[in-house]
């Protein structure tokens, strides 16, 4: 387990998609269309276990392994404007967030995101669900040049806040996310809301059902150190 934190904490670092805003319900059926569109039969179920956690510029590499030949040029940045024209219509708060949001606040914590997402895409899934306030605290895969599983997204939040990684918690829900914030030497509280976790668990994370549960873990966080 990776909790609690290495040193008291001053910063909590949220991922966006399945943590923030329920995007993979409406991601994961239009990937599944233009997937099954170059020849791989895909719904949403199976996007979501070969996808999930993937930045869009990895997936080109998967998907020709499977079809035995490339994607088109242009197919990621085709995927990319189809996804956000879709999450800015059927894009919902995850259940819980204002609530944590205002207990990170009420403790006098900062917070920011680091996600695979481009600003973009975060542009558009921050305007539909009422998070326009975080976008200029947000940071992107795309400004280190690295997705998770590496941890540089979310070490570029800490250098941004100006804190070492062992004062951080991380609040994800993906494998490559729960890797990344292990690799980056900071605390992991792991969103699964359904199924057993085993892989959050496996890769270093501290399971939890729900972001309410979350406001008790930082106030434990704040004075407590391994």
């Amino acid at each position: 387990m990776s909790f609690p934190p290495a040193l008291p904490l001053q910063l909590v670092i949220f991922d966006c998609d399945g943590v923030l805003v329920d995007s993979e319900g409406p991601s994961n059926r239009a990937v599944a269309v233009e997937v099954t569109k170059l020849g791989w039969p895909m719904d949403e179920a199976e996007s979501m276990r070969q996808f999930v956690g993937f930045r869009l510029e990895a997936m080109p590499a998967v998907i020709a392994a499977r079809i035995g030949r490339d994607v088109p040029d242009g197919w990621v940045e085709m995927l990319r404007q189809r996804l956000i024209a879709t999450l800015a219509t059927e894009l919902e708060l995850m259940p819980g967030v204002a609530g944590v949001l205002a207990a990170i606040s009420a403790m006098g914590l900062p917070c920011r995101v680091a996600s695979n997402s481009s600003m973009r895409e975060m542009e558009a899934k921050f305007g539909r669900t009422g998070l326009m306030h975080l976008f200029d605290r947000a940071h992107s895969a795309d400004e280190v040049g690295q997705g998770k599983p590496s941890p540089a997204v979310f070490l570029r939040a800490a250098e941004a806040e100006g804190v070492p990684p062992g004062a951080c918690v991380v609040i994800e829900d993906s494998v490559p996310g729960t890797q990344a914030a292990i690799a980056a030497g900071m605390a992991c509280l792991c969103l699964v809301p359904h199924g057993d976790g085993a892989a959050q668990i496996a890769a270093g994370g501290t399971l939890i059902r729900s972001l309410d549960e979350v406001p008790g873990y930082l106030e434990q966080a704040r004075w407590l150190a391994a």
